[in-house]
């Protein structure tokens, strides 16, 4: 494959913080930062490359119309459309990012008809129409998208990625769009109905890789491990318990999970991730930062999620960060939703296959 090396900024929320907006933005989304900006050819697959933007946010490039317009994006497994600013928005978000320009694509067509996202954070409106749109080395004729007209708000506005490209199924597609990887598959462009996804971490000197129809074996070590689609919506699948030291601490009689690539922390519903907070020892600061000792961590319990029998392990590196000179946080976060979310702090971990003709998620041990 090809790699690209990391190319690391700022947070989103150092920027804000830096710029005195930080604390307007946490007490608006309390429930919400860090996670989703959205509410992702060893085996003949199709490589993406990603960039890691400080381990929130990973992103690739596509060209969209004739001659072709480039943009970041998101390859989001929780949402499925596809939406790129366009140069009619006024929006700060659109401003400080590249805007389509559809009156220089040749190959565009409007739909005429008018489209809004809401996403766990954020939200967009805009038009809809139809383009191609290159994706590495894929030629996706004819492909339903957005424009965004409006971004209202700073959750987009000071982001890495121009836009937000959706891997999840068509039952979640706004306005029941057809979504690219749909398209692909319609159109006989992927060998198998699958993609998978790696994502680096700060440690690693190679860059993260989204893999469409294949499997990279040199991303993971040791079996994969199938977990059956519960709903086809998001990639949602059933998680059997949460265990920290041999005791069941959480999701005791079973829960629903979905793995998403557009969210950067670990997420669940309140008073379960409540209790797994103190079970570590972390402790609330305020808008939804949780504060850790950074010294306790070599001591702190592997948090094991078991899923279809088998476990899933995160370690402490894994599901904390430094934020500070000293500082630390749990990379666990509350949600109002009854869905536990497993972001980027789980995939990080583990290689994830998301596999459309057997309807199941794959887990491997990432190397």
């Amino acid at each position: 494959g090809c790699w690209i090396p990391l190319q690391r900024g700022k947070k989103t929320r150092e920027i804000l913080r830096q710029k005195g907006l930080l604390e307007d933005f946490l007490k608006e989304h309390h429930y919400d930062i860090g996670t989703k900006y959205a509410r992702s050819f060893a085996s003949q697959g199709v490589y993406e490359p990603l960039m890691n933007y400080f381990d929130t946010e990973y992103y690739g490039t596509i060209y969209i119309g004739t001659p072709p317009q480039g943009f970041n994006v998101v390859f989001d497994t929780g949402s499925s459309n596809l939406w790129v600013p366009s140069v009619t928005c006024q929006s700060l978000a659109c401003q400080n990012h590249r805007m389509f320009n559809a009156s220089k694509s040749s190959t565009y067509q409007s739909a005429g008809y008018n489209i809004s996202i809401q996403y766990g954070m954020g939200s967009m409106a805009g038009v809809v129409g139809s383009d191609i749109v290159l994706l590495s080395t894929f030629i996706d004729t004819n492909q339903q998208l957005a424009l965004a007209t409006s971004e209202p708000g700073l959750t987009f506005a000071y982001t890495d990625f121009d836009g937000i490209l959706g891997l999840a199924y068509p039952d979640i597609a706004v306005e029941g769009l057809i979504p690219v990887f749909d398209n692909l598959m319609i159109k006989n462009l992927v060998k198998q109905h699958l993609f998978s996804v790696y994502l680096d971490a700060k440690s690693q000197v190679f860059g993260s890789m989204l893999i469409f129809g294949g499997i990279d074996e040199s991303y993971f070590t040791g079996p994969i491990h199938w977990i059956p689609v519960s709903y086809q919506g998001y990639w949602q699948i059933s998680m059997d318990s949460i265990i920290v030291n041999g005791k069941v601490i959480t999701c005791e009689s079973g829960c629903q999970a979905i793995v998403d690539t557009g969210t950067s922390l670990l997420a669940g519903p309140a008073s379960e991730v409540n209790n797994l907070q103190k079970v570590i020892g972390a402790t609330p600061i305020q808008y939804g930062e949780v504060r850790i000792n950074c010294n306790d961590i070599p001591s702190l319990p592997d948090i094991i999620f078991v899923i279809n029998g088998i476990q899933f392990p995160l370690p402490p590196s894994a599901y904390t960060e430094q934020v500070g000179q000293g500082d630390c946080n749990s990379s666990f976060q509350a949600t109002a939703s009854y869905l536990w979310i497993l972001g980027d702090v789980f995939i990080r971990e583990y290689y994830s296959i998301f596999d459309r003709e057997n309807n199941r998620v794959g887990l491997a041990k990432s190397v």
